[in-house]
């Protein structure tokens, strides 16, 4: 099992910025990547990016060149830097792990995140 416990939400005006904090814990080491998503109020969850334990990354095309994901893995934490923040980045955000082996790759947008965080909260005010 993989803990996933998330931090560093809060309001930010627009154009502002915010560094979310994923902390992993437990069977890490059964993990070969991990994710960030976000659901906005009455949306679906949506990917936002991901990395890969080799450094490659994906983002979502509404952040790239605004959002930076990273891992420490000496602390076995996940961050999201977020710079530029606009209305609609407003959403709880979440942070995933995936399980190593998995015949799909978690760069598929089919394969979804084996363990969850619960969220933290990002609004964002025009």
């Amino acid at each position: 099992q993989v803990q996933l416990v998330e931090s560093g939400g809060g309001s930010v005006q627009a154009g502002g910025s915010l560094r979310l904090s994923c902390a992993a814990s437990g069977s890490t080491y059964n993990t070969d990547c991990m994710s960030w998503f976000r659901q906005a109020p009455g949306k679906e969850r949506e990917g936002v990016s991901l990395v890969s334990e080799d450094g490659s990354t994906l983002y979502a095309d509404s952040v790239k060149g605004r959002f930076t994901i990273s891992q420490d893995y000496a602390k076995n934490t996940l961050y999201l830097q977020m710079n530029s923040l606009k209305p609609e980045d407003t959403g709880m955000y979440y942070c995933g792990a995936y399980l190593r082996g998995v015949e799909i790759s978690c760069f598929s947008s089919s394969r979804q995140p084996d363990y969850w965080g619960q969220g933290t909260q990002v609004t964002v005010s025009s």
